[in-house]
């Protein structure tokens, strides 16, 4: 792990000392080094894969399955836009389009000032009400372009 920095080679080592010894431990130790670095580091995952006895393609199979897990950080907020059957039968595809152009990204992708990820997530579980977004852990109903403006505004000190 030459190329994975102290504290990312900690959080691994960390997690693998807490749970590496329980039955199918992978999903538990990715998760316990996203908590702690707040993604996966690519350079960590043969170094994951060594200390489970895992091939390196099936620990990235489930970094890269998972929706959940990242491989670079994310901005200081996340924005994920429910992209569903139910929210999508509710206007879901013109708030995609429009929260591409309003950050100028694309899903899983952060904004050049380091600030906002977009994410796709595919229920947020809001479905009579949609579209549904979550920004920065809370959930929005009925989120039109308009609306998605105001709540993605950058919010000033009172």
């Amino acid at each position: 792990m030459s190329s994975v920095e102290a504290h990312e080679r900690a959080a691994v080592e960390s997690a693998i000392q807490r749970f590496g010894h329980e039955p199918g431990p992978l999903l538990v130790v990715l998760h316990a080094v996203q908590d702690a670095v707040g993604y996966i580091p690519p350079a960590a995952i043969a170094e994951i894969a060594d200390r489970l006895n895992l091939s390196r393609a099936e620990v990235h199979g489930v970094v890269t399955f998972y929706h959940y897990f990242r491989t670079s950080p994310h901005g200081r907020h996340v924005v994920q836009v429910c992209r569903a059957e139910a929210c999508q039968a509710r206007g879901g595809a013109a708030l995609e389009a429009h929260a591409k152009r309003r950050l100028g990204v694309d899903f899983d992708e952060t904004t050049a000032d380091g600030e906002t990820t977009l994410e796709a997530v595919y229920c947020l579980g809001n479905c009579a009400t949609g579209p549904s977004a979550r920004i920065d852990g809370r959930l929005y109903s009925n989120v039109t372009p308009e609306r998605f403006d105001v709540l993605t505004a950058p919010r000033r000190p009172a």
